[in-house]
C-alpha cells in the first residue's frame, strides 16, 4: 500500500471510529445516551446481588451493618460518642453519606476496566461508563434513605423544612461524585494497580472526614486542633467532611442546635460555599480530564 494509513484514509473517507469528538459534541453524546445509562445503572444494581440470598436486601443491610461496627468500636469501647447528641442518627448518616461518595471512587476507578469487551466492541462516548457507576450508587443511597429516615424519627426528630435543604445537598455530592468517579475512570483505565491502594485511601479519607466523631468538637476554641487553624481549615474543607456535615445539620436539629450553642461554631455557610465549589470544579474538571483521553480507552 503506497501511502501512509492517513493517507488512505483521506482518500476514501474514513474515520478514527474512537476519535475524540470536540466537546460539546461529547457532551451532546452523552445526553443522546441518558436512557441507555439509566438502564445500564439499573441492571448493573440488581445484578450485583443477584447471586445472595437476601438479593436486594443487602443494599441496606451492609451500611448498617457498617455503623453498628463503627458504634460497637468508637461509641461504646473509645466513647467518641461522648458529648455528641443522637448519636446513632449521627453515625448513620455519616457511614450513608460517605459511603455514597466511597462506592463512587472505588466502583469508577474499575468502570473502564471491567467493561473493555463492551468498548472494544462498540463505539459510544466512554463516559457513560462512570456516570452510570454514579447513578448505580444514587440508586443505593435512595434505597438506604428509607432506612435513615427511619431511625432519625426512631430518635425523635421532628419532620421539619429543613430537611427539604437535604435535596440539594445530595444533588450537590452527585455532582461531585460523578466528577471525582471520572477522573478515577481515567485513572484506573491506565493503571490497575490504583484499585489496589484505594482502601487504604479510603480509610483514612473516612477518619479525616468526621464520620465516626465529631470534628467540630475537636475544633473549638481550647481545644488541641484550635492550636493549628491552617490544619483545622483544610479539615473543614475536606469535601467527604463538608456533604456529611451539611447532611447533619439539615437533618438533626439536636445536633445543629449542639454545634451552635454549645460549641459556638455556626459555620453552614461556609458549608454551603465549599459544598457548591466542590461540586462545580470537580464535575467540569473531572468530566473534561476523562473527555482528554477519550481515543485512548479500550486500547493495548
Amino acid at each position: 500500500m503506497n501511502g501512509s494509513l492517513a493517507d488512505y484514509a483521506a482518500r476514501y473517507g474514513l474515520r478514527q471510529s474512537a476519535a475524540r469528538p470536540p466537546l460539546r459534541k461529547y457532551i451532546q453524546d452523552v445526553w443522546a445516551r441518558r436512557h441507555f445509562i439509566w438502564a445500564f445503572a439499573s441492571a448493573k444494581n440488581i445484578s450485583m446481588y443477584s447471586d445472595s440470598r437476601l438479593g436486594q436486601v443487602w443494599q441496606l443491610l451492609t451500611p448498617l451493618l457498617n455503623a453498628a461496627v463503627y458504634y460497637l468500636i468508637f461509641g461504646l469501647l473509645l466513647s467518641t460518642s461522648r458529648g455528641v447528641p443522637d448519636f446513632i442518627p449521627f453515625l448513620v448518616t455519616g457511614v450513608f453519606l460517605f459511603g455514597f461518595t466511597q462506592r463512587s471512587v472505588t466502583s469508577g476507578a474499575k468502570s473502564v476496566g471491567d467493561n473493555l469487551s463492551l468498548i472494544r466492541a462498540l463505539h459510544f462516548p466512554r463516559a457513560t461508563l462512570p456516570l452510570a457507576i454514579a447513578v448505580v450508587e444514587l440508586q443505593q443511597l435512595l434505597l438506604s434513605l428509607i432506612v435513615l429516615f427511619a431511625i432519625i424519627f426512631a430518635f425523635g426528630e421532628p419532620l421539619s423544612f429543613n430537611m427539604a435543604l437535604f435535596i440539594p445537598v445530595v444533588a450537590l455530592q452527585l455532582m461531585f461524585n460523578v466528577g471525582i468517579s471520572m477522573v478515577m475512570a481515567r485513572l484506573g483505565a491506565f493503571n490497575r494497580d490504583i484499585t489496589q491502594l484505594l482502601p487504604f485511601v479510603m480509610r483514612t479519607w473516612l477518619y479525616m472526614s468526621g464520620v465516626i466523631f465529631s470534628l467540630p468538637s475537636l475544633m473549638k476554641p481550647g481545644s488541641k486542633l484550635a492550636e493549628y487553624p491552617v490544619l483545622a481549615e483544610i479539615l473543614k474543607a475536606n469535601p467527604a467532611y463538608v456533604f456529611v456535615e451539611l447532611s447533619r445539620h439539615v437533618l438533626l436539629g439536636e445536633y445543629r442546635d449542639h454545634v451552635k450553642n454549645d460549641l459556638h461554631m455556626q459555620e453552614t455557610g461556609q458549608l454551603w460555599l465549599y459544598a457548591v465549589i466542590w461540586a462545580v470544579v470537580m464535575l467540569v474538571g473531572g468530566f473534561t480530564f476523562f473527555h482528554r483521553a477519550e481515543e485512548r480507552y479500550g486500547r493495548g
